[in-house]
């Protein structure tokens, strides 16, 4: 008798299993949750209809993908390696039945926003914008959030993204969609924080980063003086970087080779600030779907 061996080269495109949508997405779900319960809840199932199908999912693969632990489950080396693909292949999925069954939106979406944000979230809103709705234009302007306000009840824009609490915007105005904490900042092994008076590098007259930071150093009593002003994020860095300047900046915003000031300077507290969206009255689905885009965006920064 002939005994047949198979080997991977055996197998070809056509046998190969198809990996289940639905399953994949339990999958992802446990794996986030490190529950199996948890996870029943976000998928609509029992925990013993997820436990039966990555017992499934694990014989066609020939893999154990979790380690079941009393109150936890945790990703084997091959699980993490699924969980990879597993999220590709949700993402594609939603973007091809995306194409399909999204109205073919047109037209073109003006959108304002102050640096800071603009350049940490952009990349991210514009491209799963561009996915859903590649018949629009957007139209991007960023500047000092009182001049967005202004663009916005001119009818020169149609959704803004702005500080709260900058010079001339009426209190109570837009959603708040993101707080974040505003610190000291300076150059790695920097000089600047220790100068008198304290050289501090801030935004144009009417931010509210600057009124933060010249009314906590008022209080505290701090000599200082306005060594550099810029209207952008990359202007105040810049005078970090060279050590001219400390400046107020979001925390999000300190990378190398920036870093916090510590309190060993002697710098006063800050606190937060927040982010507002402001929608125009009298804008179409487009513009929702956008600022749906942003929020999302926004709240990957917490």
């Amino acid at each position: 008798m002939t005994t047949l061996q198979t080997s991977h080269t055996d197998i070809t495109p056509a046998s190969l299993p198809l990996l289940d949508t639905d399953v994949l997405r339990m999958f992802v779900a446990i794996a986030e949750t490190g529950s199996f319960t948890r996870a029943a809840n976000q998928v609509f199932r029992t925990p013993s209809a997820l436990s039966m199908q990555i017992k499934r999912l694990e014989e066609t693969l020939g893999k154990t993908l979790f380690l079941r632990e009393a109150r936890q489950v945790s990703l084997t080396p091959d699980g993490e390696v699924l969980l990879s693909y597993g999220r590709r292949l949700l993402k594609l999925n939603e973007e091809a039945v995306t194409q399909f069954l999204s109205p073919s939106l047109a037209g073109t979406v003006r959108l304002g926003t102050c640096d800071d944000v603009g350049t940490r979230i952009l990349p991210c809103v514009l491209a799963q914008f561009a996915r859903s709705h590649p018949a629009t234009q957007v139209d991007v302007v960023m500047g000092r959030s009182i001049d967005m306000a202004a663009r916005l009840d001119a009818g020169e824009l149609d959704l803004i993204v702005i500080t709260a609490g900058s010079a001339g915007l009426e209190k109570g105005r837009g959603q708040i969609v993101h707080t974040e904490p505003l610190v000291w900042a300076g150059r790695e092994g920097g000089i600047a924080a220790m100068r008198t008076p304290l050289p501090i590098s801030l935004a144009s007259q009417g931010c509210a980063w600057r009124s933060m930071a010249l009314k906590a150093l008022d209080q505290a009593g701090i000599d200082y003086r306005i060594a550099y002003t810029s209207e952008h994020c990359s202007g105040q860095s810049a005078a970090m970087i060279a050590d001219l300047a400390v400046a107020p900046f979001p925390a999000g915003l300190v990378k190398p080779p920036l870093r916090k000031l510590d309190k060993e300077y002697g710098l006063p507290a800050l606190g937060d600030y927040q982010m507002l969206l402001i929608q125009r009255q009298g804008t179409d689905e487009t513009c929702s779907v956008l600022a749906g885009h942003v929020v999302d965006a926004l709240q990957g920064l917490r």
